[in-house]
């Protein structure tokens, strides 16, 4: 009895010792949350963008299909979606467990966290801009075939949120304020998991940036290759080096609004072609494909930290460091990085503060893209 007594005071001190709660087990409510939305909805639809995302070229990276445009009602759906912890078994998770708006999106820790507090084997990309990724296919591997696959992967996966999409529907269906939101979004409260789909994929393809310093200087010019007026010569330096370095993989096809990589590349990370993860290779078995990952928009790269598929490089300058010194000659290894001459350390520094110009604090900051739930 005595000791019935001390195990018991044992716990009570360690509850309120602000260790934190011990994870909820499957099947428990999730915290009691609000939902709160503005009367007008925000807008999300025909957001007006700068003239360098208007394109013709930028206008054919568009991946948004002609069957589920974004509308306001939609991506409003699919905000609030991305936010619930109940599209997880034991409703603790949510896309945005793992893609966090102040981090554009991304995760800051190098393995993303499952439902059950279990790390992942890569780290979780950002979402910046993946409307503007032309074959769109996603995950570093690229094995889902449309953004509106791939939104329902990680509710499915058995590490990632781990739930049955028959049991979200079921839970989504009951909820009255999603009666509404599926009735404005779709013409009617009937929830679906492709509707859920759609609605998860029209918020995720809102997630566009466009007002950073780059953007900002750009329009003050003719060319990208001029100085930019509201740059600082440091900066204005590296612009120049990454156009000549780096914009053939990362601001391709001649215009100047995308920086994501049009297919999946080896950059060197290893040599050592018996790796484990060897990213496409996994899928296809193609072993000319060994090492090749997709690659994020560098937008927000100051906040996206760390970096690569597998969260190796903690700041920006070891990612620069690796491609100037560190590039490993894999068999597959892409060959615009082969034979390129080292920079030195005012290179490096320069190329790293023009990076930073393509940070955007108004996206991070933006409340259409925040948490529409509060604490009761």
């Amino acid at each position: 009895m005595r000791r019935m007594v001390i195990l018991i005071l044992a716990a009570v001190l360690v509850a309120g010792s602000g260790l934190g709660p011990a994870p909820r087990a499957a099947g428990l409510p999730a915290k009691a949350r609000s939902l709160r939305l503005p009367e007008t909805p925000y807008r999300y639809a025909g957001v007006e963008l700068p003239e360098h995302f208007k394109t013709l070229v930028v206008r054919r990276f568009d991946n948004t299909p002609k069957d589920n445009p974004i509308t306001d009602a939609g991506a409003t759906l699919g905000r609030v979606l991305f936010y619930d912890t109940r599209l997880s078994a034991n409703n603790t998770v949510a896309c945005a467990s793992c893609h966090q708006q102040k981090h554009a999106f991304s995760d800051p820790r190098r393995f993303s966290k499952g439902y059950e507090g279990k790390d992942g084997d890569r780290n979780a990309m950002p979402l910046v801009d993946i409307r503007y990724y032309p074959n769109g296919r996603f995950f570093w591997d690229e094995r889902a075939a449309t953004l509106e696959e791939q939104v329902l992967m990680p509710i499915q996966n058995k590490l990632e949120m781990g739930h049955d999409l028959t049991k979200v529907v079921e839970t989504l269906a009951n909820d009255a304020d999603y009666a509404g939101l599926f009735q404005k979004a779709f013409g009617d409260s009937t929830v679906t998991k492709e509707r859920t789909a759609r609605a998860l994929a029209q918020f995720v393809r809102s997630l566009v940036s466009y007002q950073s310093k780059y953007d900002d200087g750009l329009a003050k010019v003719e060319s990208v290759r001029d100085d930019f007026p509201n740059c600082t010569d440091q900066e204005n330096r590296g612009k120049a080096l990454f156009l000549r370095r780096c914009a053939v993989c990362h601001l391709p096809a001649g215009q100047t609004a995308v920086f994501s990589l049009l297919r999946t590349r080896n950059n060197g990370l290893d040599a050592d072609t018996t790796v484990a993860d060897r990213g496409v290779a996994n899928l296809t078995a193609n072993r000319r494909q060994a090492g090749q990952f997709k690659s994020p928009s560098l937008r927000n790269i100051e906040f996206t930290g760390p970096y690569m598929h597998d969260g190796r490089f903690k700041t920006l300058e070891e990612v620069i460091e690796h491609y100037s010194s560190g590039v490993k000659d894999h068999p597959n290894l892409d060959g615009v990085l082969r034979g390129r001459p080292k920079m030195d350390d005012e290179q490096k520094a320069a190329l790293v503060a023009f990076l930073k110009t393509l940070s955007d604090p108004k996206f991070i900051a933006d409340p259409k893209f925040s948490d529409p739930f509060v604490a009761k």
